[in-house]
């Protein structure tokens, strides 16, 4: 049941900063997609970051860990790629996208927590 409400919520992140930002952009029926970006962007984050992150290691040591930010852009443009009604018009919206959408996520969760006390 926690893992559909953080699923919901990350769809809602989604739908909110897909109205705000002018380079992203749901299709179709929004609310639908910005669920299955939701789950789409979970999927990666669990399978293909681990293996970017290891693989990017030296670079974002090097950076003091702002490369993961590129990281965060990279899966959201291939979660682009991935589907058909969502698009990201270029890795500096990306970028921004996910930097606002993890803001987001933890405002969000911060008032579930607060109404479950």
């Amino acid at each position: 049941m926690n893992l559909i409400l953080k699923l919901l919520l990350t769809a809602l992140a989604v739908f909110i900063l897909a109205y705000i930002l002018p380079g992203v952009t749901l299709s179709g029926d929004t609310f639908v997609n910005a669920i299955i970006v939701a789950i789409v962007l979970g999927i990666l984050n669990v399978l293909v970051k681990p293996i970017l992150i290891i693989l990017t290691l030296p670079v974002t040591i090097v950076t003091l860990g702002l490369f993961l930010l590129i990281i965060n852009a990279l899966i959201i443009l291939l979660a682009d790629k991935l589907i058909d009604g969502f698009s990201v018009s270029s890795i500096w919206t990306a970028i921004l996208f996910s930097i606002l959408l993890s803001i987001l996520q933890s405002f969000l969760h911060s008032l579930l927590k607060e109404g479950k006390n």
